[in-house]
């Protein structure tokens, strides 16, 4: 198979030189290009055609996020970045991933070494298997308050990765404002977690927030593992609450969703939802076998509206996905049974 090629867009020549170190380690991935500026990047993608370009937020001329813009609106391909671990430069991440970048990955700190981006060159591989430029169906318009919504007590858990911004922003900004508590585990770099629930909140009609150790599982609010150094998972006895712990990865991540799902089935049993979506690799497949075996209602997004059918194939693979559907419809899918007054449309 020819290797992947890869076009370096950073306005910063140690970032382009330790990029093209931690791409060339992998004999997949073959670097055809690297450029300081989107100006540049226009030509060089005309010139040198790459499969995946890795695309630096902050530049001359014109920012990451407007060359991003422009390249989706006019020639979609598959776009990592590389940003910094700020605040900022995870808003601005945020912002390129509903955009439809694939990916982000932060900079590394210590810029003097000949290291740093372990998982670049996976997530450039994985880029470079995505669907890009389709668009999720509109989600549902449906349950609009409490008086088309009532909850019946179930409890919702859903995971996803590669792709999964756009995912969740979908099926999130479906639910109502008295939705049921969601607990949701996404693949994202540590400083990026935060911003991107706080997206999110601003996005949706429910309370969304980072989860913290101890807080308390309650209609309304949806909690979004913290990405990078932790666990979460469910605990307790009646009134369930968010637990964090710093274990081992699972599956390959911290956060895992095998780890979020495995607690749902032990702790929520049939009294549990649980959805995965869009992802690279196999976590949560093993997890939501485990609800499913427990009782629990298990969905899963389908082949044709995922960006990488990568876990919620492995889910459907393996029995723990009950009903596979395109992105639109999962939030609908989801109330229906968890609403106890009528059935959604």
């Amino acid at each position: 198979m020819s290797r992947i090629r890869a076009l370096i867009v950073d306005d910063s020549a140690i970032m382009r030189r330790l990029v093209g170190i931690a791409l060339a380690r992998d004999p997949e991935i073959e670097v055809v290009g690297a450029v300081a500026d989107p100006i540049q990047a226009r030509a060089a993608i005309k010139e040198l055609n790459p499969d995946v370009i890795t695309l630096d937020v902050e530049m001359p001329h014109m920012s990451g996020l407007e060359f991003l813009e422009k390249l989706m609106r006019l020639r979609p391909m598959p776009v990592v970045m590389v940003s910094t671990l700020t605040q900022a430069g995870a808003e601005t991440a945020i912002e390129a991933l509903a955009l439809g970048a694939v990916d982000c990955v932060g900079k590394p700190t210590n810029v003097g070494a000949d290291e740093g981006f372990d998982d670049l060159a996976a997530k450039v591989k994985a880029a470079a298997r995505a669907r890009i430029g389709h668009k999720a169906l509109a989600p549902p318009s449906g349950f609009k308050g409490d008086a088309d919504y009532r909850s019946n007590g179930l409890i919702v858990g859903i995971g996803a990765s590669t792709g999964g911004v756009e995912a969740l922003l979908t099926v999130l900004s479906g639910f109502p404002k008295a939705c049921p508590p969601t607990v949701v585990t996404q693949h994202m770099p540590a400083a990026f977690t935060r911003s991107f629930a706080e997206r999110l909140d601003r996005n949706c009609q429910p309370t969304v927030c980072e989860a913290f150790d101890g807080a308390p599982l309650l209609p309304g609010h949806i909690y979004v593992a913290p990405g990078g150094t932790h666990h979460l998972s469910v605990a307790g006895n009646g009134a369930l609450r968010c637990r964090l712990t710093d274990d081992a990865a699972v599956s390959g991540h911290r956060p895992s969703v095998d780890v979020l799902f495995r607690s749902l089935a032990q702790t929520a049993k049939a009294g549990a939802v649980g959805l995965i979506l869009t992802g690279m690799g196999r976590d949560g497949a093993s997890g939501l076998l485990a609800m499913r075996e427990a009782g629990a209602r298990t969905f899963g997004q389908d082949e044709a509206s995922s960006v990488i059918y990568g876990m919620p194939k492995a889910a459907f693979d393996c029995g723990a996905v009950e009903r596979q559907a395109p992105l639109g419809r999962l939030a609908a899918m989801i109330l229906e049974v968890c609403n106890q007054n009528r059935r959604a449309a």
